[in-house]
């Protein structure tokens, strides 16, 4: 079978490559995944890069999210052969996957296979995220680089919950895209000062939440943004740069700024608050409430060419991996 591999870190466009690999046999608890699609993510590129939570064995497969129909299962995976699953792991850009049985989400029907492929990442971290700051009805949320997939769906999410929702973007391409969705106000961080607009839109107050994934100067003028007793939570850092954060501000406007990760959010969490997010995931998406736009979709002999336009800027959709 075809599998995405590498055996160094380094820029996903540059190092991918495709190897032909004996198919993988299901041990007592896991189950063999034929492969539809899987999303390129950045938690995907950065785990090739080596910049990620969990770091990859070489050589090493990519990809940790997928749709696919279950092949052959072990003899304690409680699940049958041809259910169409969500499932995680690493290395699934290939025509087959390994995963463990009691991480696999059975995929309704009326759930499209492209849709199903970004089940698990963006809309459960999306919602994770937006429960985890404890936002309410009428307050405001920041979001920076509002533009991106994940950025939509929480437009969207908060768009639902009567929540007020401001974002951050670079370009002003996707202004009219994000105002259909739902957002209530949009900050060019390229022409406007972040602080001052903010000051504008809240009546002086400050925002109750961020959710932050620039890093550098952003994050730092994001802090700035927050009202008294405000939380920041920081998931991604896309230019690679920390910031600079005032201690005095956190400590006098008593400001909560921590990282969030899903993976250890899923485990923290208890069963209940799991399964919940999980329910409202599903029916968000299959009942088309939360569009999840795909761009384009790439075969695995492709990859380089997927995670090259992946990284392009100005994209509207996500990139699809279909072996």
């Amino acid at each position: 079978m075809k599998k995405v591999v590498f055996q160094v870190p380094g820029r996903p466009s540059e190092i991918l490559h495709v190897e032909e690999v004996d198919r993988p046999q299901a041990a007592a608890d896991e189950v063999v995944i034929k492969v539809i699609a899987s999303p390129i993510n950045p938690s995907d590129m950065m785990f090739v890069q080596d910049l990620y939570g969990i770091r990859p064995q070489f050589p090493s497969g990519a990809g940790f999210e997928g749709v696919g129909v279950v092949e052959s299962v072990g003899q304690n995976a409680q699940i049958a052969i041809g259910t169409r699953v969500a499932f995680t792991a690493v290395g699934v850009w290939a025509e087959y996957a390994v995963a463990a049985s009691r991480t696999l989400m059975p995929v309704p029907d009326a759930m499209p296979d492209d849709v199903a492929a970004q089940l698990f990442v963006n809309p459960f971290t999306a919602v994770a995220m937006v429960e985890e700051t404890g936002v309410k009805p009428g307050e405001w949320l920041m979001v920076t680089a509002v533009g991106s997939a994940l950025g939509k769906m929480v437009v969207q999410l908060c768009q639902m919950r009567g929540i007020k929702i401001v974002g951050t973007v670079r370009r002003d391409d996707l202004n009219d895209d994000l105002r259909k969705l739902g957002i209530d106000e949009i900050i060019n961080t390229e022409t406007e000062s972040m602080a001052e607009r903010i000051k504008q839109i809240t009546g002086g107050k400050g925002v109750r939440a961020v959710l932050e994934c620039v890093g550098g100067a952003t994050t730092t003028q994001a802090v700035a943004c927050l009202g008294r007793g405000g939380t920041m939570l920081i998931y991604g850092l896309m230019s690679m740069q920390d910031p600079q954060v005032s201690i005095g501000t956190i400590i006098f406007k008593e400001l909560t700024i921590k990282g969030f990760w899903l993976t250890d959010w899923i485990r923290r969490v208890d069963s209940q608050v799991r399964a919940r997010v999980a329910t409202e995931v599903i029916t968000l998406l299959a009942t088309g409430k939360i569009q999840l736009p795909v761009e384009a979709s790439y075969n695995l002999d492709d990859i380089k060419k997927a995670t090259a336009h992946a990284e392009a800027q100005g994209r509207w959709g996500k990139i699809l991996i279909k072996p």
